[in-house]
């Protein structure tokens, strides 16, 4: 039997080995994007795209 888990919002487990929650100094405050560069803008609006083409198909799915 496998011993590894997958662990955060994905697998609905937000605890900490020990059954602690995860306290936010876990979370690194500082990260190192570049908001002004090109690249990042781009990768933003292809996400947004993607999102938005979920979002319209999963509506229509519903209807």
């Amino acid at each position: 039997m496998s011993e590894t888990q997958a662990s955060g919002a994905a697998s609905g487990n937000n605890k900490a080995a020990g059954g602690q929650a995860e306290s936010k100094t876990d979370v690194p405050e500082d990260f190192d994007i570049d908001m002004d560069a090109p690249e990042t803008e781009k990768a933003a609006v292809t996400i947004q795209s993607q999102f938005r083409k979920f979002q319209k198909k999963k509506q229509n799915d519903k209807s």
